[in-house]
């Protein structure tokens, strides 16, 4: 049986590297069970924002609040993110190292241009609207369940960054693939969260 550190000599993988070992097929039916109890959470955090929406206690209301040009661009930056995350796979699919660091970099600064959009948000509707963390229980729901997302963006931009200096130093192998396929997979979720968020939080806060 070839092991991990031979193929890394050899520099030959198979078709898909990320499940060509037990320890690969191990990290990713991991990986689908963790997103599993994070899909609850974020459940959680769905349902108390419906329950409080419509709790403004005087201050604006979502109807007010939301510019939803500035969220569509926001949201459209972070779906192509999801695309080149996609070549990111099939250029390691093919064997094809330097094609996949650079999708992963370009998914890594699409990331950074979602956050900043929505940093710029937050701070529009902290100085402009005084809309803060306690303004109300709507805005106390809003932020965390925003906010909480934001923050899964900022780990993912992170770990794909490290993921990328790793493979500048190990190289594509059977050992790197599963993590780098994971990530992907990481990246979807969040992604199909904030699918979520624009719809029930935006669309339904500015129609309902």
């Amino acid at each position: 049986m070839t092991t991990p550190h031979a193929e890394a000599a050899n520099n030959t993988l198979p078709y898909e590297p990320e499940k060509a070992t037990l320890e690969g097929r191990n990290k990713v039916l991991g990986f689908w069970l963790f997103l599993g109890g994070e899909a609850v959470l974020f459940g959680t955090l769905f349902a108390t924002f419906l329950a409080l929406r419509n709790q403004t206690n005087d201050g604006p209301t979502a109807n007010e609040l939301f510019h939803l040009p500035l969220v569509a661009a926001a949201t459209f930056i972070l779906l192509v993110s999801s695309l080149t995350s996609v070549f990111a796979i099939q250029a390691m699919h093919r064997n094809r190292p330097a094609l996949l660091r650079n999708w992963l970099l370009v998914t890594v600064g699409l990331g950074l241009g979602f956050l900043i959009l929505e940093i710029y948000e937050f701070s529009q509707y902290i100085r402009h609207e005084e809309f803060g963390m306690t303004t109300s229980a709507f805005s106390s729901a809003f932020y965390t369940l925003v906010g909480f997302h934001g923050a899964h963006v900022a780990f993912g931009i992170l770990w794909i960054f490290v993921l990328i200096l790793q493979m500048s130093r190990k190289g594509l192998t059977v050992v790197t693939a599963p993590k780098v396929y994971v990530s992907a997979i990481y990246w979807h979720f969040i992604d199909v969260v904030w699918v979520f968020i624009f719809t029930v939080v935006y669309l339904l806060g500015k129609v309902g």
